[in-house]
């Protein structure tokens, strides 16, 4: 090989070898995630939180931030193993102690949160980008916990009251239920740690919920679900009744088709279908066009009948 030609083939390599390294040394690909139901804080004060976003609180937690939550499901630290307590510090466990998440640890009572009830079946949304096995670990705050001050290990029971262990990703989340202890009452925090197996990460969030203050309120809650489920399903029978009333045989279809559903409202406007066909003029078409057309002959007939009749009685 000549001087020239192993010039050439070093100057080759030292250009691409940088290039292949990425390829060869590279992480491996890890998931991310965070509660969206019960809605976690990250979550509910990040620029995806909609309204939420906009409360007191989370502005607060932006401003102590000094950023807003745009990772909102990156709150991950490595190599923890089990060992959080040991890891993540008191006062610090809505942040897993991270610096980028701090304003989620503001001990504050109006952070957005969830109406539960005491003993009920919760079902958990967690979402996730890719799946991973790994166990969720809930928690939830003793009774007498205080919203006003920080969180510690301390406000939580040694063991969660719940875990599931590789639930399926479907859908971009996890899903799953949970029983919820029968004894709290006010605000808590539903402590959730996702400690992944196929990956040295573990995830951390906070959960603000909100139980009756009483048996009476709890009481009071389920009656006003049940009364929203039957006023809304009585209204919808009466609306039906009254669309079926009024509505016009060539008026009938189904959704999907082109016609209002009956007791819906028609596309465009918001008019409700029972009315606007109240309002339209009569169709020309239709299996009533026959019946319009034969009494209208009809009419003329005996019309005419009763012009002619003297005439012809005069001659």
């Amino acid at each position: 090989m000549s001087r020239t030609t192993a010039h050439r083939a070093a100057l080759a390599a030292a250009l691409v070898t940088p290039l292949l390294l990425p390829l060869t040394t590279a992480a491996p690909a890890r998931a991310h995630g965070a509660p969206t139901d019960p809605v976690s804080r990250v979550l509910a004060c990040s620029p995806e939180g909609g309204e939420r976003a906009r409360s007191a609180a989370c502005r607060a937690a932006v401003a102590a931030n000094g950023a807003p939550f745009t990772a909102w499901d990156n709150l991950r630290v490595p190599n923890v193993n089990g060992a959080d307590r040991q890891r993540i510090p008191d006062g610090k466990l809505c942040s897993g102690g991270l610096p980028a998440y701090r304003g989620l640890d503001l001990p504050r009572a109006d952070w957005p949160a969830t109406r539960v009830s005491p003993g009920a079946a919760l079902p958990m949304r967690y979402v996730s980008t890719i799946p991973h096995e790994g166990t969720f670990r809930m928690y939830l705050t003793k009774p007498g916990y205080d919203p006003a001050k920080p969180l510690t290990w301390s406000d939580l029971p040694a063991k969660p009251f719940a875990e599931v262990t590789d639930p399926p990703l479907t859908k971009g989340a996890y899903r799953f239920r949970v029983t919820l202890p029968s004894d709290r009452t006010g605000r808590h925090v539903l402590y959730t740690i996702w400690q992944n197996s196929s990956t040295p990460d573990t995830y951390y969030s906070c959960s603000d919920v909100v139980f009756p203050e009483s048996k009476q309120e709890q009481k009071q809650d389920q009656g006003a679900e049940a009364g929203r489920g039957s006023g809304a399903g009585a209204a919808k029978a009466e609306e039906r009744k009254a669309a079926s009333r009024d509505r016009k045989p060539e008026a009938s279809g189904t959704p999907g088709d082109g016609a209002a559903p009956s007791g819906g409202t028609a596309s465009g406007d918001g008019t409700p279908a029972a009315a606007a066909a109240k309002a339209a003029p009569a169709a020309a078409s239709g299996p009533s066009a026959p019946m319009v057309a034969g009494g209208a002959a009809a009419v003329l007939l005996l019309t005419a009948g009763a012009v002619l009749a003297p005439r012809l009685r005069r001659r």
